[in-house]
């Protein structure tokens, strides 16, 4: 098996193609790129796993849809930030909303567009939630993201232990 470098962005989008928990990379790019060869996949000597990004039923718990083997691929704080916070918006389709209360002294977290995080202080670095409607802000540091989780979960319903669990993801 060979391994690639591709972007933040382009990871996301095939992430949010699959199609059943546990669908390799190489399988849903199969699909994808060859789908009349895509009913014979070789079995891969390594796989990644993209169930963070598989589609789930509304208001499921968040540790049904994501572990920390799912987070192992992606290397950067903020891909794995973005990918937790993705199936806590996947999870709780209907409550997410409540993330916008998240704010800091002076600065807003979340957003539902990226002028409202842009207005709210200067080099937020706003980045979309994958397969959501809302924005979250980057440039903060780990511990400060960790807190932002940690709150998000807390304000979906998760008791105190299982934040921390969510939090500690990232």
């Amino acid at each position: 098996m060979k391994t690639i470098e591709i972007d933040d962005d382009l990871y996301h989008y095939i992430a949010s193609q699959t199609q059943q928990i546990g669908e390799s990379a190489s399988e849903i790019l199969r699909r994808l790129l060859l789908p009349q060869q895509s009913t014979v996949i070789p079995a891969p000597s390594e796989t990644v796993s993209l169930a963070a990004s598989a589609p789930v039923a509304q208001d499921q718990k968040v540790f049904d849809i994501l572990s920390k083997q799912d987070l192992q691929a992606e290397l950067s704080v903020v891909g794995r930030f973005l990918i937790i916070l993705s199936a806590l918006a996947r999870a709780h389709k209907t409550q997410f909303a409540k993330v916008l209360d998240i704010k800091g002294r002076n600065r807003v977290y979340f957003g539902r567009k990226e002028a409202d995080l842009l207005e709210a202080g200067s080099s937020t670095n706003p980045k979309p939630i994958p397969n959501s409607e809302f924005w979250v802000i980057t440039n903060s540091n780990t511990t400060r993201k960790k807190m932002m989780l940690t709150e998000a979960a807390l304000k979906l319903g998760y008791s105190q232990e299982e934040a921390e669990l969510i939090r500690d993801f990232l």
